[in-house]
């Protein structure tokens, strides 16, 4: 088998195996959700009657949540693996880093979404964010393996140079980075806008944010992935900067993708400047760094399939 063909049916059976972890990851979500409106309302129905009903938000997990979840788990497990044999092959057989074209760019930053997942997950349980995480990644490979895709071909003289290593693998990495805190900030203002119409509504198609942690806690976990992510594009930014003296001789051309890649950092550091010293806590840094990943998107595909610039050439995100 060659690497051209290990690469497709790896990145495949990973595509396969986080839409089953995504469905599985949805089903754990809802039955915990269930558990804890029906923990609740056992609990008001003992206080209204006078009995000492313990406080609890659920307690055991009916038995398919827990199936469920191993399912989730094994096959996000798995499909990691294949999604790092799919990255490592199409490597192979390009015979140099995996991330010079949109395709290749799309594998990668997907995978390391994941694998941020899976590492959070050791230290915390964040369980909550899978259906998303797996979703996301579902969506990526599939979108690559079907629009984005290209054959391998030998890198271009201007993308000759070790710069092409650091520079596009620190900016893969915050895809990843950025991708998640998106998917957290957007569980914020859903349990934000749950919680303020509890009262009025009692919309069953949100019930699964009764499993999802409060919005402050949630709003903590996306500022401090946004901040790492942050950093790590301040460097993405300066390495490509220097890369393109190295290849172009000047530092800052106007071009589109670094007009962009500018823009995501002052999003960014406007979002981080806000929460931290303009008090910018709750919606509005969530609409912040929406906004932030949204700019993110726009540079990989609208800039890249719209506008001509010098980055043209190689059709990815660097």
């Amino acid at each position: 088998m060659n690497p051209q063909t290990l690469s497709a049916l790896a990145l495949w059976g990973a595509t396969t195996l986080y839409a089953i972890a995504m469905v599985a990851y949805s089903v754990r979500l809802a039955r915990e959700a269930d558990a804890k409106v029906a923990a609740r309302a056992r609990v008001s129905v003992g206080a209204a009657s006078g009995d000492d009903v313990p406080a609890a938000e659920g307690g055991a997990l009916p038995r398919s949540a827990a199936k469920a979840l191993g399912i989730a788990r094994s096959a996000t497990l798995v499909g990691v693996i294949l999604h790092g044999v799919g990255v490592a092959a199409r490597g192979i057989e390009a015979g140099h880093v995996p991330w010079s074209t949109m395709y290749e760019y799309t594998i990668s930053g997907s995978f390391v979404a994941v694998v941020l997942f899976l590492l959070i997950q050791r230290r915390r349980d964040v369980t909550f964010l899978g259906a998303g995480v797996t979703g996301l990644a579902t969506v990526a490979l599939g979108l690559a393996l079907t629009v984005l895709y290209e054959a391998a071909t030998g890198l271009q003289p201007a993308l000759q140079s070790f710069w092409l290593v650091i520079h596009v693998s620190i900016a893969t990495i915050c895809a990843g980075i950025f991708g998640v805190a998106f998917l957290v900030s957007v569980l914020q203002l859903l349990r934000d806008s749950r919680d303020k119409a509890s009262r009025t509504v009692s919309g069953r198609g949100f019930r699964f944010l009764d499993a999802v942690p409060a919005a402050p806690t949630l709003e903590a976990l996306a500022f401090r992935l946004n901040a790492v992510g942050f950093v790590l594009w301040t460097f993405t930014v300066m390495a490509g900067a220097i890369w393109a003296e190295h290849a172009w001789g000047r530092y800052w051309g106007w071009d589109p993708k670094e007009i962009w890649s500018f823009v995501i950092w002052v999003v960014y550091a406007s979002y981080l400047h806000a929460r931290t010293t303009q008090g910018w806590a709750g919606r509005r840094s969530a609409y912040l760094a929406i906004a932030g990943f949204v700019a993110l998107i726009l540079n990989f595909t609208v800039v890249n399939f719209v506008f001509q610039g010098l980055h043209t050439y190689a059709g990815s995100g660097s």
